[in-house]
């Protein structure tokens, strides 16, 4: 389970939010899933620390059960136990409105197919942490992709742990351009991609 965060940091915050967050005051932020609230409570903390602004916004299917979100201690993982009461308002945060959890940090998270929201043009920088193509691979071909690169803004980011071949082809197909970076710890590539 905390491999997830070596991978999430690696990926989603250094390898996209600190790109994105250079120069600005204010960022928003698109997740593929929601999860854990892991990718979404990394960001929450860097915002304070870049002092930026971030709207972001949670695309969640399944939403975690109570009991398993309960057994899930990020914050003292983390070594940031102050912030415990945060990580419990990322989850404990209703569905479908916007919810400011710090001055730096507000949240929406939107229990839907991610395929049914309608997105337009107003993200900076998508978090695209949806299972593997093995397991969902509808999520890693065009006409999904295409979908978020409607969501971007011009120069927004996608950000992922998939390095695929046949995913990075369809990333070009659909207009993005395409960067393959160095993986986290135990995968050798992630991909960074770019709307043009």
């Amino acid at each position: 389970r905390y491999g997830a965060v070596q991978e999430s940091r690696h990926v989603f915050i250094e390898a996209g939010l600190f790109l994105k967050a250079i120069g600005k005051r204010q960022l928003s932020i698109l997740e593929m899933g929601f999860g854990t609230g892991l990718n979404a409570f990394l960001t929450l903390i860097e915002a304070e620390k870049l002092n930026i602004s971030i709207h972001y916004c949670g695309v969640e299917k399944e939403p975690l059960t109570d009991s398993i979100i309960n057994k899930i201690n990020y914050p003292e993982f983390l070594g940031v136990q102050d912030k415990s009461a945060l990580f419990t308002a990322l989850h404990q945060s209703p569905w479908e409105e916007e919810v400011a959890i710090t001055k730096f940090f507000s949240l929406c998270k939107l229990h839907q197919l991610f395929e049914q929201v309608d997105f337009c043009s107003r993200y900076d920088l998508v978090y695209y942490d949806a299972f593997s193509p093995n397991v969902q691979p509808e999520f890693w071909e065009e006409p999904m992709l295409a979908k978020v690169y409607q969501a971007l803004l011009p120069k927004g980011v996608l950000a992922t742990y998939c390095a695929k071949g046949s995913f990075k082809r369809a990333l070009k197909a659909v207009g993005f351009e395409v960067e393959a970076l160095p993986g986290p710890p135990g995968k050798r590539e992630m991909t960074r991609a770019t709307k043009a």
